[in-house]
């Protein structure tokens, strides 16, 4: 099958003609139809964090089933489904409470070092896969305890932003905050994953939802998602933005930037009693300096977002069937499709502020 392989650490993206083993155990075989392009894929390729070249990446996934493992019993071949990063053992205390997120055990989704590896190069040489699944390739190999059944109505290219931007997004909201209605939430970043978050708010039935961003089209964007507000950084002072509009600060403030300035503005905009919800991950290593008894008198928390604390079988059917009700704008997070061969111009299109999400649809090309 053809597939984008990281041959070298900041090599970027190269379609190749590679082997894929056969589905067993609880695998699930997919021909893949779309597959969402991710930041944190760039990242992971440019700096060669997690996983040795050569890998392929891609973790945004959604296709048809075409053939199980012999133990495989969730899924029929035919089925529509979306396959997530968050990889669970289904059996560790974590998972049995309901947290798959957290699972303690993930790796018990790979396949063990003495049985044959998933990917190989057409020489034979064993080829990493991200996250477990590899979903920048024309056919996926995963466990099923990575994939969700969606509905068949539901456009591949729509559905594979369900697998890990809609999760962290909304998720960010509706599971790790606990959202209420009435309450007051901003949104620091608007782009794809904290457009997800903007819909999460609404759904929750936020009574203020404030976007703030660099760009403009990025803003307008925001208010067709839901946005009650928006704030451009870049021409105002945020903070005073924010107190302006809400003298007594929101109740809950996502940053889905990452780095220190917002994390420090974001901390400055809470009400007494608010949350910091800290979902982007910036350049990975940013450092910020805390004032305990501000904090604590203030009654402020701050916490870290793993993938919207998401359960992917309860999450990504449930955003599928809130896109076909009207209820969850996930048409206008698709802004271009491309072909896998495209896919290094693809990431670079992430930089203008008028595209939201890149999906590859075309695996022959």
């Amino acid at each position: 099958m053809k597939a984008s392989v990281v041959s070298s650490v900041g090599g970027g993206f190269d379609v190749q003609d590679i082997e894929l083993d056969k589905p067993m155990g609880r695998e699930v075989l997919i021909d893949v139809k779309a597959s969402g392009l991710c930041h944190s894929d760039l990242t992971l390729a440019r700096a060669g964090i997690g996983y040795a070249p050569p890998v392929v990446l891609g973790h945004e996934v959604a296709g048809v089933v075409i053939a199980l493992g012999e133990e495989a019993s969730e899924f029929n071949p035919g089925d529509h489904v979306v396959a997530s990063l968050i990889q669970f053992c289904g059996r560790c205390v974590q998972c049995l409470s309901g947290h798959t997120h957290a699972c303690l055990q993930p790796e018990a989704t790979l396949r063990e070092d003495t049985e044959p590896a998933r990917l190989r190069s057409s020489g034979g040489r064993v080829i990493n896969q991200g996250f477990g699944l590899g979903g920048f390739a024309a056919q996926v190999l995963a466990h099923e305890n990575q994939i969700a059944r969606v509905p068949k109505a539901l456009p591949f290219a729509q559905a594979a932003l369900l697998g890990c931007g809609v999760l962290t997004g909304a998720g960010a909201v509706l599971n790790t905050a606990g959202v209420r209605h009435g309450e007051t939430v901003i949104i620091i970043g608007a782009g794809g994953v904290g457009l997800s978050g903007i819909g999460g708010a609404q759904f929750a039935g936020a009574s203020r939802i404030i976007a703030i961003d660099v760009a403009d089209g990025k803003l307008e964007r925001a208010r067709r998602f839901g946005a009650t507000d928006v704030i451009n950084s870049r021409e105002r002072d945020p903070v005073q933005a924010v107190r302006a509009l809400l003298p007594g600060g929101a109740d809950y403030v996502f940053d889905f930037v990452g780095v220190r300035a917002v994390i420090e503005q974001g901390l400055q905009m809470l009400a007494k009693g608010g949350g910091l919800y800290l979902v982007g991950i910036g350049d990975g290593a940013t450092s910020v300096e805390l004032h305990a008894l501000s904090l604590q008198l203030n009654q402020n928390r701050i916490e870290t977002v793993y993938m919207g604390s998401s359960n992917l079988k309860r999450d990504i059917p449930f955003y599928a069937e809130m896109a076909l009700a009207g209820r969850f704008n996930l048409a206008e997070l698709v802004s271009r499709e491309i072909a896998l061969s495209q896919i290094n111009d693809g990431f670079e299109s992430l930089k203008d502020g008028a595209i939201a999400r890149v999906v590859i649809t075309d695996f022959v090309n």
